[in-house]
């Protein structure tokens, strides 16, 4: 069921209410008034669709006819392996055409997007990060664009690595068309994904919509060259929004391609990266299930009296008055170097003046 103005959380409504699209499709007007956000226009646009049922039934068997032909499949928002990280957007879409399955690990992706025309410092960047983030068997996420998106997929598949390829245009219309091969791969390898109906040309207003998919399917965005308003500079927006981290490549300044990612660095929107190790850092916590303890430790300088003190803590929490006996030192030195450490990374405070080591 598609009608102009019923979007994610006016179908969701619908569907509390009447359980399924059959049951809204037979509602009277009076009881779809009852839905929440629902006005009598929009009631009205959905009793005139259950005048066409057959011919919209027609449309909908067709379109999965040619769909399983193409060894595709539909996954829509409610079943069981739509992907988690995207159902926790503002708007997921209701429906994914896919190539490929998901799999658990997908949970753990990182996006990498950037530029159509890199330099190549760029070239080089896009596939040392993504070498990089396979070796710790990352899924890794793009656009399938030429340039950047095209350096991340095809690395991940040469290191023999899940990639996920979120397209602007329908399952069967392979956009740029001399990435044909890279399609049939990532398929194969991965997953192809788009919430466009098959025959949907790659117009620009797609690509849009398309990239909060690359964001909504990572827990992190990669930036590597783009201008200042490339289609990467809005993924990345959307990132921030759905409350992703994004991290940029530093490039040389006067070069068009590096405008976009040196400014989401300097407005404190992207956290400024030289390797895949950085990212790993920051994303501890969230890529333990998938990496566990293989993520890498950023080298700590500690004074005699900060290592004096973390030999004397572990994960069991410590109190103040406590860890300040155990080292010799005096409560309010303790508090002044435990201070330095939390800066450092290495502790962390906990309720009632209690720390634990990190």
């Amino acid at each position: 069921m598609s009608v102009d103005g019923i979007g994610v959380g006016r179908i969701k409504n619908l569907l509390a209410k009447f359980h399924s699209t059959e049951n809204v499709l037979e509602a009277s007007i009076p009881e779809l008034m009852e839905v929440e956000g629902l006005s009598i226009n929009l009631a009205q646009r959905i009793q005139r669709c259950n005048q066409y049922k057959p011919e919209i039934q027609n449309v909908v068997e067709e379109e999965l006819e040619r769909l399983f032909k193409l060894n595709g499949s539909l996954i829509t928002l409610w079943d069981k392996d739509y992907p988690s990280l995207l159902r926790k957007i503002y708007d997921p879409p209701i429906l994914l055409y896919t190539k490929g399955e998901f799999h658990d690990s997908d949970d753990y992706s990182i996006a990498i997007v950037g530029t159509r025309q890199p330099t190549n410092y760029g070239k080089i960047q896009a596939e040392k990060i993504a070498s990089e983030l396979s070796d710790q068997k990352i899924t890794i996420v793009s656009g399938m664009a030429r340039g950047i998106d095209s350096i991340a997929h095809r690395t991940a598949l040469k290191n023999k690595n899940r990639t996920i390829a979120v397209l602007g245009s329908g399952l069967n219309v392979i956009y740029p068309p001399e990435n044909k091969k890279l399609y049939d791969e990532i398929a194969d390898g991965g997953v192809i994904v788009t919430e466009y109906s098959l025959d949907t040309k790659p117009d620009a207003v797609n690509f849009p919509k398309r990239n909060r998919i690359i964001s909504g399917l990572s827990l992190g965005c990669v930036v590597i060259e783009t201008g200042i308003t490339g289609g990467a500079m809005q993924t990345a927006a959307l990132a921030l929004d759905q409350g992703r981290e994004v991290f940029a490549i530093p490039g040389n300044i006067g070069i068009l391609q590096s405008e976009g990612t040196n400014s989401l660095i300097q407005k404190g929107e992207a956290e400024l990266i030289t390797n895949a190790d950085d990212i790993l850092i920051e994303l501890e916590l969230k890529l333990k299930p998938v990496i566990g303890k293989n993520i890498p430790k950023p080298e700590v300088q500690l004074s005699l009296f900060e290592e004096k003190i973390l030999a004397h803590l572990n994960d069991e929490p410590v109190q103040i008055d406590v860890l300040a006996s155990n080292a010799k030192l005096s409560t309010s030195d303790c508090l002044v170097h435990l201070l330095s450490l939390e800066f450092k990374g290495v502790v962390k405070q906990l309720p009632g003046k209690t720390f634990v080591k990190i």
